[in-house]
């Protein structure tokens, strides 16, 4: 496989291509090609979602009994 890297924008959920690397494909032929998007992190929420869920799901494991630890003097 050749890789080909390039910075683009997303418009209308569709990635565009510069010309300059248009140029690496033949128009007359239809080639299969393998995508992989890396996004900044500061454009998406993914990272809250996962706190978000990370919490949920700890606090689910919280039992009343464990509230002892919650009052612990410090001596």
């Amino acid at each position: 496989m050749k890789a080909l890297e390039f910075s683009t924008t997303v418009k209308n959920n569709q990635i565009q291509i510069p010309k300059k690397i248009q140029s690496q494909f033949n128009p007359t032929l239809e080639k299969k090609i393998k995508v992989i998007v890396l996004m900044n992190e500061t454009d998406n929420n993914d990272d809250f979602n996962y706190k978000q869920v990370a919490k949920t799901h700890f606090l689910n494991g919280y039992a009343d009994a464990d509230d002892v630890y919650d009052t612990i003097d410090n001596e």
